[in-house]
């Protein structure tokens, strides 16, 4: 009972169709882990910076962006932010590829660069 060309041919565009679900759902199951873990790190740092910093959560999210703006996005800040990222990108190869695939620490530089550089309006589009 050997198998005609035709009956291969088909058998194996059959297994390339579920291979390719098979990665379609594994690219959308990557993403949703990517997001939930983003949610989940914007909580818990959003809540750290509450507990420090009571006061803010009766401001406005205008009143918030703006204390942000000036107190966090300071040369200072930014000192100390690119020391850190540079004990991240020092520490990265010990870490494994896991975690700098996720590019973990990119999106804090980019966003204090573009409210340094961009003023009012260039970190609040960052999202």
């Amino acid at each position: 009972m050997a198998k005609t060309k035709i009956e291969k041919i088909a058998s194996i565009e059959e297994e390339i169709k579920q291979l390719e679900n098979k990665k379609k759902r594994l690219i959308q199951e990557q993403k949703e882990q990517e997001r939930k873990d983003r949610t989940n790190r914007l909580c818990k740092r959003m809540g750290f910076i509450e507990k420090l910093l009571p006061d803010t959560i009766p401001l406005t999210e205008e009143q918030f962006k703006t204390f942000v703006e000036q107190t966090i996005a300071t040369d200072h800040s930014r000192r100390i932010l690119d020391g850190l990222t540079a004990q991240n990108a020092a520490t990265a190869p010990v870490q494994g590829a896991g975690t700098a695939g996720r590019d973990n620490t990119q999106p804090a530089v980019k966003t204090a660069q573009t409210a340094q550089e961009g003023g009012a309006g260039g970190g609040a589009e960052q999202g």
